[in-house]
């Protein structure tokens, strides 16, 4: 049985912003972090802080979600981020 994934943006030493999809996001965190199993684009760029979380349900919604994050322009970012805009809103249209 697939678990719920979840949706997860974490902000990097130098203020970029990585997203990315987990059933566990404190365990992929740690995997980030300890740079054996997390992803190229973060070695050299700690500390990371997990800036967004959120349940999103299975792989498959999980994916499109991340897909459409990853298209957004930092400022929509930042938005989602401080609540202004939902990941619903990303599925709309």
């Amino acid at each position: 049985m697939a678990g719920e994934y979840s949706l997860y943006l974490l902000r990097c030493a130098d203020d970029t912003l990585y997203t990315g999809i987990a059933q566990d996001v404190t365990a992929r965190l740690a995997a980030h972090e300890s740079g054996r199993k997390g992803a190229k684009y973060l070695r050299g760029r700690s500390p990371l802080t997990l800036v967004f979380a959120e349940a999103v349900g299975d792989r498959g919604r999980a994916q499109r979600l991340e897909s459409r994050v990853k298209q957004l322009p930092r400022a929509r970012k930042l938005a989602l981020i401080e609540g202004r805009l939902a990941l619903a809103d990303l599925e709309a249209g």
